[in-house]
């Protein structure tokens, strides 16, 4: 029995937060940071951080849609981050930190399009979030991936992403993967 999987492409401020938040997930098996959006080869963390090269951090999902769907997905991206700030979450500030869906299907472009009208209505100024599809993906520098498993106690991760995992272990623990293993 062959298993689908799919991928799905979130910019929403800096990719340690996403990441962090999307692994904890059941039907993920893998979310990498990178870059997307932008006109530069191969761009590094310090060329994208320059704003010169156009590209979002990103997050990369492969997920089993029999598990989680991708709608589902889009709901998690716009539970854990501002879509109405233009390049900014929080102190974060830079077109590297905009909202984006970068979609890979037409399929994938119609659900986040209707995912977007539908959602309007609960924030109190417009969605910004682009939706574009994806073209290239870069992968981030190694020592972005997973960071805030490598580094919970660094000063951004211990400010910004650790209240986004309070809130993700108190809103959704039945989602996560934890519940799944009993805990383990």
């Amino acid at each position: 029995m062959t298993t689908t999987r799919e991928n799905a492409t979130f910019a929403g401020g800096c990719f340690w937060c996403l990441e962090a938040v999307f692994e904890q997930l059941q039907g993920v098996e893998k979310v990498v940071s990178g870059y997307a959006g932008g006109h530069v080869a191969n761009p590094t963390y310090k060329q994208v951080c320059a704003g010169t090269t156009g590209h979002a951090e990103v997050v990369r999902i492969t997920f089993d849609p029999s598990v989680i769907s991708y709608r589902e997905l889009l709901e998690f991206f716009f539970a854990f981050h501002d879509p109405t700030t233009p390049d900014r979450q929080g102190h974060d500030v830079g077109t590297q930190y905009r909202s984006a869906i970068f979609f890979e299907t037409p399929e994938q472009k119609a659900t986040a399009e209707a995912t977007i009208a539908e959602l309007a209505s609960q924030f109190d100024d417009p969605i910004v979030t682009e939706v574009a599809p994806l073209g290239a993906f870069h992968l981030a520098e190694d020592y972005h991936q997973g960071y805030y498993r490598e580094n919970p106690g660094q000063p951004y991760c211990n400010a910004t992403i650790t209240p986004k995992m309070a809130k993700l272990r108190a809103k959704y623990g039945a989602r996560l993967k934890t519940a799944a293993t009993g805990g383990r």
